[in-house]
C-alpha cells in the first residue's frame, strides 16, 4: 500500500497577511471579471444593487461559519466541520459534491483567455485557457507559502487596477442611470442575479479551508473571511455601477468588461486594467483555488473516502496526485467548450447545497465539543447561535430557489443527478466499513 500521508503534515506558513491576499483574490476573479456582466443581462444597471443584496446572503452564511473557524483549527476545512457537528456522512456528501463542483476552475481560464484575446486578437482561445491553467498548476506544486508569495504581488497590482477603473469610469457615468435599463427582469431578476453573485462574495470564506496550514487559523481566518468581504462588497458595487452606466445595458449584457474599459481608459491605463486588473483577479482566483481545494481531499484520503495512495505528498508539501486530478478535471471543460454562466449556476447550486448544511452545523458546537466553544473569542449565546446558524441555512436554501428558476433542463438534471450520486456514494462508503474518520480538528 502507498505510503499514507495526513493534513498533520502540512506547513504551518500561512499568516494573516497571506490569508487576507487569498480571500481578496479568490473573490475579486470570480465576481467582477467572470459574472458581473452574466448579472447585467440578468438585472440591468441595478446590477450594482444585487452585488451588495449578495453580500448580504453572504454575510448571512458567513456569521456561523465564522463562529466555528474561531474556535477550532479546522485540517479538512468544510469537510471536518460537517464530519464533527453533522455525521461521517456528511463529509462523505461534501467532498463528492467539491470535487465535481470544482471542474469550474476552469471558468477562471476560461475568462482569462477572454480578455487576451480581447488584447490580443487573433490567438488560440483554448490554448490560452490551457497554458494559464498549466502555469498555476505547475506553480502550486511549488508549494503553498511559494503560491502565497505570488498571490501577494498580483493582489496589490489588482487592487491598483480595479481603483483606476472605478475612478475613471463614475465621471463618465449616463445621467439616466435609474431610468430605462435598470431592473430589467423585475424583482426576480434582481435578485435571481444577487444569488449568483454570491459566488463572488462569497469567495473569502474558502481559507477555512487552509486551517491546516495558517499560522493562527482562530484569529487570522475570520479576520480574512470578514475583511474580505467587506472590502469585496464597495469595490463590487462600485464596479457595477461603471461597467453597467457608461454604455447601453444591451451592449454590456453578458459581455466582459473590456467594452467599457476601453471606453473609458486612455489607452496605456487600458492596457494596464486588462494585464493588471482583469487577468490578475482571475490568476489569483485560480491561484488561490489551486491551493485550499486539494485539502479537504486530502483528508477524505486519509479517511478513506477515497483511495488512499491518492493523498502522498510532494517534498513541498503538496498533495500532488490530488493536484494533477483536479488539473485534467478542469481541462475538460476548456476542451469542451462548456459555457461560463452554465458553469457558474452549476457550481452556486451544488456548493450552497452543503453551504446550507455547514450553517446548520454551527448550532451544534455546545453539545460536541462544549469546553471549546465556552473558550471561544466568538462565544454567543445558544439562543444567538441558533438564530445565526438558522438565517444562514434559510439564505442559502432561497439562493438555491432562485437559481434553479434559471437552469435548463439539462442543467437542472444535472444538478440533480449529482446530489443522488453524493448521497448514494456516503450511503454505500459508510456501510463498507472502509470508512475511518481520523480526529482532523484541534484546539488553536
Amino acid at each position: 500500500m502507498p505510503e499514507l500521508t495526513s493534513t498533520k503534515e502540512l506547513k504551518r506558513v500561512l499568516g494573516r497577511k497571506e490569508l487576507l491576499s487569498i480571500a481578496i483574490g479568490q473573490t475579486i476573479g470570480a465576481g467582477v471579471f467572470a459574472l458581473t456582466g452574466v448579472a447585467i443581462g440578468m438585472t440591468g444597471r441595478s446590477a450594482n444593487i444585487a452585488m451588495i443584496i449578495a453580500a448580504l446572503f453572504t454575510l448571512a452564511m458567513t456569521v456561523p461559519m465564522i463562529f466555528v473557524s474561531g474556535t477550532i483549527r479546522l485540517r479538512g476545512g468544510f469537510y471536518t466541520q460537517l464530519a464533527l457537528l453533522v455525521h461521517e456522512g456528511a463529509a462523505g456528501f461534501f467532498i463528492i459534491i467539491h470535487i465535481i463542483a470544482w471542474c469550474t476552475l476552469s471558468m477562471y481560464a476560461i475568462s482569462f483567455a477572454d480578455y487576451t484575446l480581447a488584447l490580443i486578437p487573433g490567438l488560440n482561445h483554448t490554448l490560452v485557457a490551457f497554458a494559464m491553467l498549466t502555469i498555476f498548476y505547475l506553480i502550486n506544486l511549488m508549494g503553498i507559502e511559494a503560491a502565497a508569495k505570488l498571490q501577494n504581488l498580483m493582489a496589490v497590482i489588482m487592487a491598483v487596477a480595479l481603483t483606476i477603473f472605478i475612478v475613471y469610469g463614475m465621471p463618465n457615468i449616463q445621467p439616466n442611470f435609474f431610468g430605462e435599463g435598470f431592473m430589467t427582469h423585475g424583482w426576480r431578476g434582481l435578485f435571481s442575479a444577487a444569488a449568483l453573485m454570491t459566488w463572488a462574495t462569497g469567495g473569502a470564506n474558502v481559507v477555512i479551508h487552509l486551517g491546516a496550514e495558517a499560522k493562527n487559523p482562530t484569529k487570522d481566518i475570520p479576520f480574512a473571511i470578514i475583511t474580505g468581504t467587506l472590502v469585496i462588497a464597495a469595490f463590487y458595487a462600485l464596479m457595477a455601477t461603471v461597467a453597467a452606466g457608461v454604455l447601453p445595458v444591451e451592449q454590456v449584457a453578458n459581455k466582459p468588461l473590456t467594452l467599457v474599459a476601453q471606453e473609458i481608459l486612455p489607452w496605456p491605463l487600458y492596457i494596464f486594467f486588462v494585464v493588471g486588473g482583469a487577468m490578475f483577479a482571475l490568476t489569483t482566483t485560480l491561484n488561490s483555488c489551486l491551493g485550499w481545494i486539494p485539502k479537504p481531499i486530502l483528508q477524505a484520503c486519509v479517511d478513506g473516502w477515497l483511495p488512499r495512495g491518492l493523498g502522498k505528498l510532494n517534498k513541498n508539501k503538496v498533495p500532488y496526485i490530488i493536484l494533477t486530478l483536479l488539473y485534467i478535471e478542469s481541462l475538460i471543460p476548456i476542451f469542451f467548450k462548456v459555457n461560463i454562466s452554465t458553469l457558474g449556476n452549476m457550481a452556486v447550486i451544488l456548493n450552497n447545497l452543503f453551504f446550507a448544511l455547514v450553517c446548520y452545523s454551527a448550532m451544534n458546537m455546545p453539545k460536541v465539543i462544549p469546553d471549546l466553544w465556552e473558550k471561544s473569542k466568538y462565544h454567543v449565546s445558544y439562543g444567538s447561535l441558533v438564530f445565526f446558524s438558522l438565517l444562514g441555512t434559510a439564505s442559502t436554501v432561497a439562493q438555491i430557489g432562485l437559481l434553479l428558476g434559471n437552469l435548463t433542463k439539462a442543467e437542472f438534471i444535472g444538478n440533480i443527478a449529482v446530489a443522488v450520486f453524493a448521497t448514494l456514494y456516503s450511503v454505500i462508503m459508510l456501510r463498507s466499513g472502509k470508512v475511518h474518520m481520523e480526529v482532523s480538528y484541534e484546539e488553536a
